[in-house]
């Protein structure tokens, strides 16, 4: 058992759970006074706690020990179009889990859905992260116009743009000869492809590199994960793990 608390993490400082934990506790788990949970905020590292009290109305844990310090997960931001709701649910959860550190819907010529329910994709971003061990949640941006969003771009963040179409470099090779510095994230379009004047004007961006995934064309959910994985193979904590 894993929650996600907002609240700081110390030893014996009481946490109080939401409604939907103690429902998931008492109701899901079966769970009751004295049992143990693992709780983290992507602040104060992860720890054991105990509940202290399970009821309807007011619920606490009280922890115990810390089991991990705190560490970055420098993971990029995925910016994509949004897309239909169990697509974008199963993207979400699997981002996550392959250690984005920031996720961004973005509206372009071609978005087919822009209606995104903010409230749903916290709750399935906090769920993965309880599932995953990650010591963080990845932050979530508002909805944004693709030209107001690469308009404020910060200069040291590399982005990565999954074109479908056009002169582009294999994913592989651009990761693999990038600089070894700076912050990264991942570009993915919609279903329908981005349309020409948006790969004109990513294609003039110094920061941006328009890469192929393959000769195939896949599902945004599929392009989504597949780059992520690629980043993580080449550049991410993948590769730290095998030092």
């Amino acid at each position: 058992m894993r929650l996600y608390t907002e609240e700081a993490l110390a030893q014996h400082q009481p946490i109080s759970l939401t409604s939907p934990q103690i429902h998931y506790l008492r109701n899901v788990m079966r769970a009751g006074p004295g049992d143990t949970v693992t709780l983290f905020n992507g602040r104060d590292g992860e720890w054991t706690a105990q509940i202290d009290t399970l009821s309807k109305g007011s619920s606490t844990l009280i922890p115990q020990e810390k089991r991990r310090d705190q560490l970055p997960e420098p993971g990029p931001w995925l910016l994509f179009a949004p897309i239909k709701r169990a697509p974008l649910d199963f993207l979400v959860q699997k981002a996550v889990e392959l250690g984005a550190a920031g996720l961004q819907p973005v509206f372009t010529d071609h978005t087919n859905s822009e209606r995104i329910n903010l409230d749903r994709l916290t709750a399935n971003v906090i769920e993965a992260a309880e599932q995953c061990e990650r010591l963080t949640v990845p932050e979530i941006r508002a909805p944004e116009k693709l030209a107001a969003i690469l308009e404020n771009w910060p200069a040291d963040r590399h982005l990565l743009v999954c074109a479908e179409h056009g002169a582009a470099q294999g994913i592989d090779e651009t990761l693999r000869t990038a600089p070894a510095d700076g912050e990264w994230a991942i570009l993915i379009g919609p279903e329908g492809g981005f349309a020409p004047s948006e790969l004109d004007l990513l294609r003039r961006l110094p920061f941006a590199s328009l890469v192929s995934l393959g000769p195939r064309i896949l599902r945004a959910e599929t392009a989504a994960l597949a780059a992520l994985t690629c980043w993580q193979a080449v550049l991410g904590d993948w590769r730290n793990s095998r030092s």
